[in-house]
């Protein structure tokens, strides 16, 4: 498949991914997930979603929430998306928020530092 192609379904996959988990009332998904990227096999079969979150979460409470609203998300994006077939969803905990805020906490702290000299 086109590399522009798979471009264009990673994007749209992403966008409705994040459109979707808005609406799941499950509550061990802690509220305004947010999409950082999607990644579908090149033959459709799984789409693998990096999900992210602002707040504080029990990291196993939370994968046992996506798990169980994959096929939810799954059936929405059949609905949504004009694909012959819709790829399985895995859901995958991004940790890059977290990471990025500690960097800026870190560099913060340098700062300050810095100043005081």
């Amino acid at each position: 498949m086109a590399n522009y192609k798979r471009d264009r379904i990673n994007e749209g996959i992403k966008r409705e991914v994040s459109d979707i988990l808005s609406t799941v009332k499950d509550p061990r998904i802690p509220p305004m997930p947010s999409v950082v990227a999607a990644d579908v096999t090149g033959d459709l079969e799984e789409a693998r979603i990096y999900i992210s979150f602002f707040s504080e979460y029990d990291e196993k409470e939370v994968k046992q929430g996506l798990k169980a609203a994959s096929g939810y998300v799954r059936k929405k994006l059949a609905e949504r998306l004009n694909l012959r077939a819709v790829p399985k969803i895995i859901f995958i905990l991004d940790h890059s928020i977290e990471n990025g805020a500690k960097i800026n906490n870190i560099l913060k702290g340098l700062n300050i530092d810095k100043d005081a000299d």
